[in-house]
């Protein structure tokens, strides 16, 4: 009687343990790569946890800028690990030609998805905007008695020497720096010669670090070390929420518009779970997340943001006066230009 007591009891523990293994084994993990910064922490605090209860999955995030995400999509090529990729729209028209994404399945939430934000190919879908422009520290500039900037040219003045800060060119802000000075002497996207020169001689001599980093852009703020920086309007919304005297302008020449989008990766596992991330990102509930916390005016036409949570975006009518770049003209041309950043800016 003993031994078969035992026995009932070792197979209702069994059967206990089966019973729990399939939810353990079911639960998939899918990989998001994205920006860091306060776009990471938006997304880890209040878009990754309820799409994991939703959808009963992990979420492991891989922060990184736009540049950092395209090498490690090249790097895993025919082995992808990452699910879904977001980063800048110009990175992103890259990482469709080189077949690194799949077309999006279909759903009703596309349907109210603003016609700039999508792209040609269905390959990808624009899920926010910013736009670039000039961010300063309003207290040194009061301090200092000096007037807020207003234009793209204010970033040779001699009085900001070593107090501004630049992205690099691998970034976008950066990029967007070198073909706006080259559009105001004359050049463009096809003609980049006059926006190198400038860079060079007139604003090089003033910039204290390319920084890439958008934490590291904001200690160099936090800590007084630099005054006025090119930047994003959700970056600067954000370092200001957190208390610190930023302000954001978009200067006179125009600001410029810069699209964050997502794809879902092809040749992956999780293509339904992939699927169902980019179509979250979209949906009213998580676009006013973004818009919130991470800056990004909303891509989806039904979201209604109050007043007071528009402030720096760019909503409306301001969507209307961004400048648009040439992105076909720079990614045939961006390795060449990185290189010569490299050995002629950032030497």
């Amino acid at each position: 009687m003993r031994i078969g007591l035992l026995s009932a009891a070792a197979a209702a523990a069994i059967a206990a343990a089966l019973i729990s293994l399939p939810t353990f084994a079911q639960t998939k993990t899918v990989y998001i790569a994205a920006y860091g910064g306060s776009f990471e922490q938006t997304m880890r605090k209040d878009v990754i946890p309820p799409f994991e209860k939703k959808y009963g999955v992990k979420i492991e995030y891989v922060a990184g800028n736009s540049t950092d995400t395209l090498a490690k999509l090249q790097a895993q090529k025919g082995n992808q690990q990452i699910d879904v990729a977001i980063v800048d729209d110009g990175p992103m028209y890259q990482a469709v030609q080189l077949g690194f994404c799949r077309e999006l399945a279909k759903a009703p939430v596309y349907d109210d998805v603003y016609d700039v934000m999508k792209f040609k190919s269905n390959k990808a879908v624009g899920i926010g905007i910013v736009g670039t422009g000039l961010m300063y520290a309003k207290k040194v500039f009061a301090d200092n008695k000096w007037p807020a900037p207003t234009s793209w040219e204010d970033l040779k003045d001699k009085k900001f020497a070593k107090k501004l800060v630049i992205p690099p060119l691998n970034n976008s802000y950066g990029l967007h720096t070198l073909v706006m000075m080259a559009r105001l002497r004359g050049g463009g996207e096809k003609n980049i010669d006059p926006g190198f020169k400038a860079m060079k001689d007139e604003i090089g001599p003033n910039v204290l670090v390319y920084e890439p980093s958008p934490g590291k852009m904001t200690e160099l703020f936090q800590s007084g070390q630099a005054a006025i920086a090119v930047w994003g309007s959700g970056r600067a919304k954000a370092l200001a929420d957190t208390g610190f005297p930023a302000d954001f302008i978009y200067p006179k020449e125009g600001g410029i518009a810069l699209g964050i989008a997502a794809c879902p990766i092809a040749g992956v596992k999780n293509e339904t779970e992939g699927d169902a991330f980019v179509q979250f990102l979209l949906t009213p509930e998580i676009q006013i997340v973004l818009a919130k916390g991470a800056g990004a005016g909303p891509a989806n036409k039904k979201v209604d943001l109050k007043p007071e949570e528009r402030a720096g975006l760019p909503y409306g009518e301001d969507v209307k006066k961004l400048i648009a770049v040439d992105w076909d003209t720079i990614n045939a041309n961006r390795e060449e230009w990185n290189k010569r950043w490299t050995r002629e800016i950032e030497r």
